[in-house]
């Protein structure tokens, strides 16, 4: 096994979906992180990163929240949020945040070149692809199907096409079964599946049916609110497919406690 040393260090930074809905996310992150060797810390400060505020027009709501963030987060360590769109929130959308501050945009600039999305973290930081290697057992054994769902945040404002699909692929216990039209967007987008919501569930189930197809028995992505989207319309449908945050599926991975079929 690859020796980490010395350790990265890095802040873990948890969303507001998996704070308060899906705490076993952030559980995840920190054993895979651990298991790979990072000196990870929490920073208790931290709240929200005003992307809610920010993508529905309330830019004076939001700052308050992001310039906590940013007071937070501010030191030498990398920031891992298991979460695209709150990392493209803090990486791309801060600087656009606090245009008429200038005095901001260095500490934005710093934070910005610290901040990853877990998968990102995982292949470009620490340089790992193999993270089948850190597995206590071997897991080959009971090989299952897993489609994958690209969330729009790490798609098209991050640009983090291959590293989710490098870490599936180095899973023994995985196969990755692709599902037509991965790359298109689930329906939820915040409000977005509030105010439109016949549009959202059009989208919606055209994702379902997608993943279906595949025959696979799970559905991962890297964000918990395109999970919670997505999961709502499986169980509503009665559709068998499991879903489950990159963060969960790994760590059941490494550490051999993937879960019964039923």
């Amino acid at each position: 096994m690859p020796d980490a040393s010395p350790p990265v260090r890095a802040s873990l930074f948890v969303t507001c979906i998996i704070d308060q809905l899906y705490p076993e996310v952030g559980e995840s992150t920190v054993s895979v992180l651990r298991r790979l060797g990072v000196d990870l810390d929490f920073p208790s400060g931290q709240t929200c990163c005003g992307q809610p505020a920010f993508n529905a027009g309330f830019w004076n709501d939001a700052k308050p929240l992001a310039r906590r963030t940013i007071d937070t987060l501010q030191s030498d360590r990398y920031v891992v949020a298991p979460s695209g769109s709150c990392a493209s929130m803090m990486r791309v959308f801060y600087a656009e945040l606090f245009h008429d501050e200038p005095e901001m945009q260095s500490r934005i600039a710093s934070l910005a070149s610290r901040t990853f999305e877990l998968s990102e973290f995982i292949v470009d930081v620490l340089g790992i692809t193999d993270v089948g290697s850190y597995a206590s057992t071997d897991a080959s054994k009971s090989k299952r199907k897993v489609t994958y769902h690209e969330g729009c945040h790490l798609r098209r404002e991050l640009g983090a096409l291959t590293q989710p699909r490098a870490l599936l692929n180095s899973l023994p216990g995985l196969e990755l079964v692709e599902m037509d039209q991965s790359e298109v967007c689930c329906g939820f987008g915040g409000t977005f599946s509030v105010k439109y919501s016949d549009i959202s569930g059009a989208i919606l189930n055209d994702k379902i049916n997608f993943a279906a197809n595949t025959g696979a028995e799970s559905l991962t992505a890297c964000d918990s609110s395109c999970l919670m989207h997505i999961g709502g319309g499986i169980q509503k449908r009665g559709v068998p497919i499991r879903p489950v945050h990159l963060a969960t599926l790994i760590d059941e991975q490494l550490s051999g406690t993937v879960p019964d079929a039923s």
